[in-house]
């Protein structure tokens, strides 16, 4: 990458690259949750499982929810992570719309 190409296009990477750290996180706290679950041990608040999800991690938290088996009978938690990628989506793709002149290689 070449100074200009970098400054143009790190907004949109460094975005991506927050909601791939968080949807990291998501999906190792399902993980986490669900063996404390088998094993009778204290439990993460369903809260911070939510507040994962629907703040960026939507795809780990969904995908946590069904790899593991996890959460997937609570209406709510399937409503907070839809809804979560839903914006997490849409705000990608409104950055891509409204900053399309700032990059050089051909998203759409």
């Amino acid at each position: 990458f070449n100074l200009v190409l970098r400054r143009k296009i790190m907004p949109a990477l460094i975005i991506l690259g927050v909601y791939a750290l968080i949807s990291v996180i998501s999906f190792v706290l399902y993980f986490a949750d669900k063996k404390k679950a088998q094993k009778n041990k204290w439990r993460i608040k369903e809260a911070t499982l939510l507040g994962f999800g629907f703040f960026g991690g939507a795809i780990g938290a969904l995908l946590g929810m069904k790899i593991f088996r996890h959460k997937t009978k609570h209406w709510y938690f399937w409503a907070v992570n839809i809804i979560g990628l839903i914006w997490q989506i849409a705000l990608v793709i409104w950055l891509f719309i409204t900053f399309k002149n700032n990059f050089d290689f051909y998203i759409f």
